[in-house]
Formats: structure tokens, sequence, C-alpha cells
């Protein structure tokens, strides 16, 4: 059985140049700060990292300009899922060509209400078309979004089909409840909080880490509750995570961690969005960077980068 992945992956938000192309040199930046900042690993093009506005080449780009800026193929979670299976297949096999430490599965969502025969079949089908460069899946399970989603009976399918390919799951569902009883049907399975605001919950019940959007901002904090989750201080390392998070989804989760980190970088380029999203409104900018918990963050980041 594969060895179970741990810790803190940041989906990593993907900066745009003026062309609107991607900014590698920026992203490289962000992804070394990430694990500075304490992030075990980078689960790249994922939804945070606007992946799904991407090309086929782009992604496979972004993955390369990682291993090529020296980072750890090892430290890598690549987003591959995809509508089109060739697409899927494609972006999957280069990842575990470069062997990467796994790649995290959307399921294929442009057709709603697919059966679970259906997607059993498009995974089996991927598996083989990767040949003997299939990487380790994690399921990606965001139904708020994908519409779509892993159930448990087949996660159960998968894992039984497929026990070292299938290795875990990132659950975005929004519901704690449904993280944890996927942690208790399936043990050794590696279930990852889609969000930080229960993460302490879900440690104590098994979790493997975390793998949330704003571990673009609060990496740093987030790692301390992995880290202490046990102990005294972890409910209020908790209800600190969870104020950054409030902060940035009511202003758009996306375009207000695009806007945290134009402010923490100094840098503006930062603010750019791919459409159909956009770049966030400058009063809801304002707003932002005025929250309390938003200025408690960034104050805690400059201390730590001037010390």
């Amino acid at each position: 059985m594969a060895t179970t992945l741990t810790g803190l992956w940041p989906p990593v938000a993907t900066p745009f140049a003026a062309d609107g192309g991607i900014d590698y040199p920026r992203l490289i930046a962000h992804s070394r700060q990430l694990l500075a900042d304490g992030a075990h690993g980078l689960a790249v093009l994922g939804t945070t990292s606007e992946a799904n506005a991407l090309t086929l080449d782009e992604r496979r780009r972004v993955i390369d300009a990682h291993v090529e800026a020296g980072i750890s193929p090892d430290r890598l979670m690549p987003g591959t899922g995809a509508c089109a299976l060739g697409d899927a297949i494609a972006l999957s096999r280069h990842a575990g060509e470069i062997g990467a430490a796994a790649v995290l599965l959307l399921p294929p969502f442009y057709y709603k209400a697919v059966s679970d025969d259906g997607l059993f079949a498009f995974v089996a089908r991927l598996i083989e078309g990767c040949g003997g460069h299939a990487p380790r899946i994690m399921l990606y399970h965001i139904p708020p979004v994908a519409m779509v989603g892993w159930s448990a009976a087949l996660i159960g399918r998968l894992r039984d089909a497929f026990p070292d390919v299938i290795i875990g799951m990132k659950d975005s569902s929004g519901d704690a409840e449904n993280t944890l009883a996927m942690i208790e049907a399936f043990p050794g399975f590696a279930v990852f909080p889609g969000a930080e605001v229960y993460l302490q919950r879900a440690l104590k019940a098994g979790a493997a880490g975390c793998i949330s959007a704003t571990a673009n901002i609060n990496a740093a904090g987030i790692r301390r509750l992995y880290d202490h989750w046990r102990e005294p201080e972890a409910e209020t390392l908790q209800a600190d995570l969870n104020a950054v998070r409030k902060a940035a989804e009511s202003r758009g989760t996306i375009p207000a961690i695009k806007a945290v980190l134009a402010t923490r970088y100094a840098d503006s380029a930062w603010l750019a969005l791919r459409p159909p999203l956009m770049a966030i409104a400058e009063t809801k900018r304002s707003e932002l960077l005025a929250d309390p918990a938003i200025v408690r963050l960034l104050g805690q980041r400059a201390g730590a980068e001037t010390s």
C-alpha cells in the first residue's frame, strides 16, 4: 500500500502578466514562500489556481516550471481533472512521469446526474491510459462547484479496484459531517478537509491534513494548528484561522486572496484574474484590508519577514 500523504498542501494561486498569460516567475516565488511558511507540499492547479481557466499546455507548463525551478516533484500534487478524458489522461500521465506525489482529480463535471458506473469507467480508463506512469490519485470532491461528486459507494469501489492508486480525497463539500464520515468509512484513506474551518475537529478524527484556498495567505497559521491541535492553544488557533477564512470568503474567496497577496508582496500584478473571474472591487478590497483578521495577519507576516 502506498504511503499516506499528510500535511498542508495549498492550492497555489496563479499570477497573471499584463498580457493575460501566466507569470511564471511570480508563481514560483509564491510557491517557494508557501513552502517557507510551512506547507508540506503544493496542490498546484487547484480551484484557487484558476486551473479550469488554463489551457492544457499551460497546466503542463505550471508543473514543469516548478520542477525546473528545483522544487522536488514529490512536493507537487497537481490538479489533473478535466471534462475530456483524453486531457485528464495526458495531464495525469505527465504528473506520473515527473514523479509527482499524487494528482488531485476532479470528476468530469460538465454532464450532470451521471452515474457512479460512468464515473468509475472514467477513472478506470484514465488509469489504464496512464499505463506504467499512473500517478497516485486523490479524489477531489467539490459538489457545490462541480455539481458532480464522488459518493461513498463509488470511493469504496475505486479503492477495491485500485488500492495502490486511489489513496485519498480532498473534501470540499463544506460539510464537516461528510468529511468525518469518509475518515470513519475508509481507514488509511488520506482525507483532507477543503477548508480549515473545522480542521481541529477533523484532525482529532484522523484527517491527513488540509488543502485550503486561504492557505495562500495563511499557511503559517494553518501549519501552526496542524502541529499543535492537541495542545491547549488549539481552540484559539482555530478561531484565528476561521476569522481569516470568513474575511476572505465574504468578499469572494479567489479575488480576496489575490488582494491580500498583492498587499503582502507589495505587487499589484497579483490582483489580476482570468475572465470570467474578475478582480476584487475597490470597495471590497478596502473592506477586506481593514478587516481586523486581515490587518492582524498582514502585521504578523510583516513582523516575521523583518525579524
